[in-house]
């Protein structure tokens, strides 16, 4: 397993908490980080390689 760390983000940019997320690669990391998504964005990472941000859809 790899470890990779979700960040929410706030409005104003920052990142106001992280989850880890163990996962056996870059893909199935990305799904979880993808359910993480509500109200805020998220970026995932994997130590200092920014793997992808998803973004919240404002209703």
């Amino acid at each position: 397993m790899t470890d990779y760390r979700a960040y929410l983000v706030a409005t104003d940019g920052h990142f106001t908490k992280a989850i880890d997320l163990e996962c056996p690669d870059d893909e199935a990391a990305k799904e979880k980080a993808k359910q993480l998504v509500d109200g805020h964005d998220v970026e995932l990472w994997q130590r200092s390689r920014k793997i992808a941000v998803f973004k919240h859809k404002p209703q």
